[in-house]
């Protein structure tokens, strides 16, 4: 049995009171949600799905909060803030492989992997709809870092304010070889 290796922290709470930068691409890299023109981007009916959805992340839950973001056509950039559940932190002995898979085999609710997977599935199922197509619209997993700091957060709402602009030298566009 092939067992993917998680590229989360071993033994980091991601329900804490914290501020994480996020990516998350569609599957195979589609360009589903629109286009950039010049510095812009222009977003598809399925893109504006994907902005909505992400709006009502935070509308929904009482515990997150939306700094910058930005869709791109194949995926998303964006910094999502947990305001409650305490402040994330390691524990003071990393678990057992067993132990991390019994306790992060399943969803954790209020857990940075929880909303986003609502948001993954809510956006999959309205794209679907309108392109009446079947499958998620979403790689599996996603990308995340732990803000640790203002000048850290400062840097990152840079590059996400800076992503249209650099679209064709993006490691997501398209054109470039995997």
């Amino acid at each position: 049995m092939h067992h993917r290796r998680s590229i989360r922290l071993p033994g980091y709470d991601y329900r804490g009171a914290r501020a994480y930068f996020v990516t998350i691409c569609t599957a195979q890299r589609q360009c589903l949600f629109g286009e950039v023109e010049g510095e812009r981007v222009v977003l598809s009916p399925a893109g504006t799905i994907a902005h909505e959805e992400w709006l009502q992340t935070a509308s929904v839950r009482q515990n997150v909060g939306l700094d910058l973001f930005v869709i791109m056509p194949n995926h998303l950039h964006g910094i999502i803030v947990l305001t409650e559940g305490g402040v994330g932190v390691w524990r003071r002995q990393t678990p057992t492989d067993d132990e991390f898979k019994a306790e992060y085999a399943k969803p954790i609710p209020g857990s940075l992997g929880t909303i986003l997977g609502a948001y993954k599935s809510k956006t999959t199922r309205r794209v679907n709809l309108l392109l009446q197509t079947e499958g998620s619209i979403w790689q599996r997993n996603y990308w995340e870092r732990v803000i640790r700091d203002e000048r850290e957060l400062n840097a990152i709402r840079q590059y996400i304010l800076a992503n249209p602009a650099r679209w064709q030298d993006d490691e997501h566009h398209p054109s470039r070889n995997r």
